[in-house]
């Protein structure tokens, strides 16, 4: 289906009906589970979740790199095992992408693929206290000069991404490369864990800009200064703006933000993807700039920027399917 069908369908997200309660805030199946019991069980798991990532990041920091990569390959066996809600998922979606695969090939895929994430975690963890010659050694990079190039011209880059192999190494090796990097990021529901990731992304030289009212202006002050911002498009989001584009065959809600910044401010739309090598090492490739759209209105520019940008992700999902995160909802909001 051509990308301006897919643009011109509103979203509707299908939500569950919230349960019924009596007048005192017990559930009308007679359990007396109150409204106070759930937030207190969300602030203990919180804090559990909070500190087991803030005590994994201060004792694995100091392990050596393959050690965290055993233990990480360890607790993404673990999770998969018993997060069943994701694992589902996970195998629904690879199904959907990957149709000539049997099913053991879809389950060989979810638990490479939770493989790769346990890793990821470790990796993440040794960034904390890497120096930047080793994080350099680990990672390699061919096309920065289509970035160099870019700036050049003095109106900065808008680097596309997604959640492919080890996206936080991609942000500390183009820091490393010279290219000065202003990334918008989600924030978590946790703004403890935000602060660690803040605080992590930062140390490497990337300015980071949460998502909200004001990150647009921020975004489009970083390119007037010849700034490069980087942003993941490969999540459904609800509360930004977004438009259908083909993935893996079907309509998927996609941050158009990248393609509105870019064309307002005249600058290129640069791919660039990561990958984790067998060796252990990871490679990172810088793409050419994506070609400039032709649509007769600006919102058929956004859609087809959108499109030939996430058609790269998809390329680059295709090549390494097991570094991506399929149990992410990526196809939860739909065309009506």
């Amino acid at each position: 289906m051509h990308v301006r069908a897919f643009a011109a369908r509103r979203p509707t997200t299908v939500c569950p009906a919230l349960p019924k309660r009596g007048a005192d805030g017990s559930r009308s199946d007679g359990s007396g589970y109150t409204p106070g019991m759930a937030t207190r069980f969300r602030e203990l798991r919180s804090d559990a979740v909070y500190w087991a990532v803030r005590g994994f990041f201060a004792l694995g920091s100091r392990l050596p790199l393959a050690a965290l990569r055993r233990l990480g390959t360890a607790v993404g066996a673990t999770v998969l095992a018993i997060a069943r809600t994701e694992r589902a998922r996970a195998l629904e979606h690879v199904r959907v992408a990957f149709p000539d695969l049997d099913d053991a090939g879809h389950a060989e895929l979810v638990r490479r693929c939770a493989a790769h994430l346990g890793q990821t975690l470790g990796e993440v963890a040794w960034l904390w206290r890497a120096s930047a010659e080793r994080v350099t050694q680990l990672c390699t990079m061919d096309g920065a000069e289509h970035l160099h190039q870019a700036r050049e011209q003095g109106r900065g880059a808008v680097l596309v991404t997604a959640h492919c192999g080890n996206w936080e190494l991609l942000n500390a090796s183009l820091n490393l490369a010279g290219i000065p990097m202003t990334i918008a990021v989600r924030e978590l529901d946790d703004p403890r864990l935000s602060l660690l990731a803040t605080r992590l992304r930062e140390r490497f030289g990337s300015d980071v800009v949460p998502r909200g009212v004001s990150a647009g202006r921020r975004l489009a002050r970083a390119l007037v200064s010849n700034r490069v911002n980087g942003l993941l498009i490969d999540q459904d989001i609800r509360d930004i703006p977004s438009v259908f584009v083909p993935f893996f065959g079907r309509p998927a809600w996609t941050p158009s933000g990248a393609a509105t910044l870019a064309l307002r401010l005249r600058c290129p739309v640069i791919p660039a993807f990561i990958h984790r090598q067998p060796d252990g090492h990871h490679h990172a490739v810088v793409h050419p700039p994506l070609p400039l759209p032709t649509g007769d209105s600006d919102e058929d520019k956004v859609v087809e920027l959108t499109a030939a940008a996430t058609a790269a992700i998809e390329r680059q999902i295709r090549q390494y399917p097991e570094q991506w995160v399929w149990m992410h909802r990526r196809w939860r909001t739909r065309p009506e």
